[in-house]
């Protein structure tokens, strides 16, 4: 049974996985220059938090918790597309015209973008918190840097894929879809890596005396 204090700090991790995840699925307009002319999104630096922040969650309460983020977190993707597309199709009045043409611009989403978005983190998440505790039970894969970082390697390639498939297939051609694929998977694997000491001072927080005995820690960290 969770106490008080482990509920608020539950809470807290909540906050900070829909702030990050709305953060990496709105202010990724954005694009910042990258190397050798290429470009990357700024939400490449959202978006990290929000996988290893199921890690720390399932690391520390368990497997079902970390699903319940999951649930919590395409709920909210659901319900921001849906007011999103609201918001733009309804129609403006006449004092607020001025600010038409630079909403539309930057909160118009296509359906197909919007789909695309929502199928990428069910699938994507899920497989992160499922290939996590496949690794920490059935492969006794004891340390929680190896067991976050190669579902994340997994679960980042599948989110990456499906967005760009099913947003822009047909859009690109193959081989601009795959240099785009792979240039961001390989970034989101490695900013996941490098965020990995936040990861361990979230578990370090969240584990505490009142918790110890009534959460799942087997594994070493």
């Amino acid at each position: 049974m969770l106490t008080e204090k482990n509920s608020k700090k539950i809470l807290i991790c909540l906050a900070i996985y829909i702030t990050s995840l709305m953060a990496a699925n709105t202010l990724g307009i954005k694009l910042m220059p990258f190397f050798f002319g290429s470009y990357i999104t700024v939400s490449i630096f959202y978006f990290p938090f929000v996988f290893l922040m199921t890690d720390v969650i399932g690391e520390v309460y368990g497997k079902k918790m970390a699903k319940q983020f999951v649930i919590a977190g395409f709920i909210a993707v659901l319900a921001f597309t849906i007011f999103n597309i609201l918001s733009i199709v309804l129609p403006w009045a006449q004092s607020g015209l001025w600010a038409h043409d630079a909403y539309d611009m930057l909160y118009s989403v296509s359906i197909r973008i919007s789909i695309a978005s929502v199928l990428a983190f069910i699938i994507g998440e899920y497989q992160d918190v499922i290939f996590f505790f496949f690794l920490k039970k059935r492969q006794k894969v004891s340390r929680f840097w190896v067991r976050a970082n190669l579902s994340n390697v997994w679960s980042q390639f599948l989110d990456t894929v499906i967005f760009m498939l099913v947003a822009f297939a047909g859009v690109y051609s193959v081989h601009k879809l795959i240099v785009i694929i792979l240039t961001y998977w390989l970034f989101k694997v490695a900013m996941g890596f490098l965020y990995t000491p936040i990861s361990y001072l979230g578990i370090r927080l969240l584990k505490d005396k009142d918790n110890e005995s009534t959460t799942p820690q087997n594994a070493n960290i």
